[in-house]
């Protein structure tokens, strides 16, 4: 028989720079320090990988998130004591982030969270508006049905996902399912790795203007063209897109940034 104790039932929120990051309920007592950052993205649940990819798979998403900001210090022994494990591996996953842009390394002061400028974030949407223009050209005439309703899906769950952490993740999934069909796996990958640069830009921009349901239409558009295997269609409106969410991304962190904002 389970002995008489009473546990008791607590909850406590977890807060950095006065904003809430995480809520957890605590079944038992004493309640455990209050962990740190990285603490919270070292204990996220990751498949079993190699410690340096474990590491920079928590790390960017904490980075995508938001919660580890531009310009955030990322000390390797600090790092490598909540993943337990040695600086070797911390320093590969670092150089591993500064590859996909989302950390830089500065002289006297290690890696930080990278920052862009506002003509870097446009040069990347001009590039990602050429190279996504050309896979949906090639992939359009020879999309098959099943593959356009694994977009469909992927469109409706973004437009019903009121998690802004899942809106990247489901855009990315939408596009990347339309373009599969142009069996060119290194544009593809060039497009992804485009993506990744500026993802927690287009996240942030998603969540606080009314940038939704205009990308909505615009998604639906494109999906249309594919659907009528319209490749010159599918390549303007997807060029269109990726363009005028560009423009609409440096307004707003233009906006955001003379306001103090820090992204």
């Amino acid at each position: 028989m389970i002995a008489a104790v009473q546990l008791a039932k607590r909850e406590f929120s977890l807060y950095r720079r006065g904003q809430q990051l995480i809520s957890y309920t605590i079944f038992g007592v004493p309640s455990p320090p209050m962990p740190s950052v990285l603490e919270l993205v070292a204990a996220q649940k990751m498949p079993r990988l190699s410690a340096s990819d474990h590491v920079a798979q928590t790390l960017k998403k904490a980075i995508v998130d938001g919660l580890l900001p531009a310009g955030e210090l990322l000390r390797q022994d600090e790092i490598a004591a909540h993943f337990h494990v040695s600086k070797i591996p911390v320093r590969e996953a670092l150089k591993h982030l500064e590859a996909k842009g989302l950390v830089t390394f500065l002289r006297n002061r290690g890696a930080v969270v990278a920052s862009l400028s506002t003509a870097e974030i446009d040069e990347y949407m001009e590039i990602r508006a050429m190279l996504e223009a050309r896979a949906a050209r090639l992939s359009a005439p020879l999309i098959s049905d099943q593959v356009i309703e694994q977009a469909r899906h992927h469109l409706d769950e973004f437009g019903r996902a009121g998690d802004a952490g899942r809106w990247g993740e489901l855009n990315w999934l939408f596009h990347s399912t339309l373009y599969a069909a142009a069996g060119r796996p290194i544009l593809l990958a060039e497009i992804r790795s485009l993506y990744n640069k500026v993802e927690r830009y287009v996240r942030a921009l998603l969540s606080v203007t009314t940038e939704m349901p205009k990308t909505q239409h615009e998604h639906a558009e494109i999906l249309g063209a594919f659907v009528r295997r319209d490749p010159d269609a599918a390549a303007e409106l997807t060029r269109a897109h990726v363009l005028d969410a560009g423009a609409s991304l440096v307004t707003y962190l233009n906006d955001h940034r003379s306001r103090g904002g820090n992204t």
